[in-house]
């Protein structure tokens, strides 16, 4: 069977969820999951079997996706009202895949033109990519530790971006201009 890509993402908003400046980010967020869900290569995504809304990312259950977990560059509030991280987790059947929907699928690209709006300047890397077996499920551990292994030493076949990817096999590749 094919390796599949995961893919984190992690941001700091520039305030809690609830606050009036994030909103129309946090409003936005449902349609944007579902533009991801029907891309084109887009395998899963981290979902919560508990979405109550008054939990927090912390207390919900993300069953095969482990116990949520953020990269340690969050020191932020985790109880409601006060938390401001914005992540994501998900697999695809390729890189290209990724960057087709994060370019050209009308609502994230939307959102990406506007993300000064709703996040401040960051000093680590905002997404991260590596490849799993057909059968890894990858997890919100492992996914801050491979965040924070490109922070601290680049890319390389442990965490990569679309700048300096890599293949399956670990080696550095060329990734195709999304179209």
């Amino acid at each position: 069977m094919k390796p599949r890509v995961a893919f984190m993402t992690f941001s700091i908003m520039r305030a809690p969820y609830g606050d009036a400046s994030v909103q129309e980010f946090d409003d936005r967020t449902p349609d944007v999951f579902a533009e991801a869900e029907q891309a084109d290569g887009f395998i899963a995504r981290a979902k919560p079997r508990d979405d109550m809304p008054w939990m927090t990312n912390f207390q919900k259950d993300w069953a095969e996706w482990g116990p949520f977990a953020v990269p340690r560059f969050y020191l932020g509030g985790i109880a409601p009202g006060h938390s401001a991280q914005a992540q994501t987790l998900s697999l695809w059947d390729s890189l290209d895949s990724i960057a087709r929907f994060a370019y050209r699928s009308p609502l994230h690209r939307e959102a990406l033109k506007r993300k000064a709006d709703w996040f401040g300047a960051q000093a680590w890397p905002i997404y991260c990519a590596w490849w799993v077996a057909a059968d890894e499920q990858p997890n919100w551990r492992q996914a801050c530790r491979r965040l924070a292994h490109l922070h601290d030493h680049g890319a390389t076949a442990t965490a990569f971006n679309f700048a300096s990817p890599f293949d399956a096999a670990g080696l550095p590749c060329v990734l195709r201009r999304p179209h």
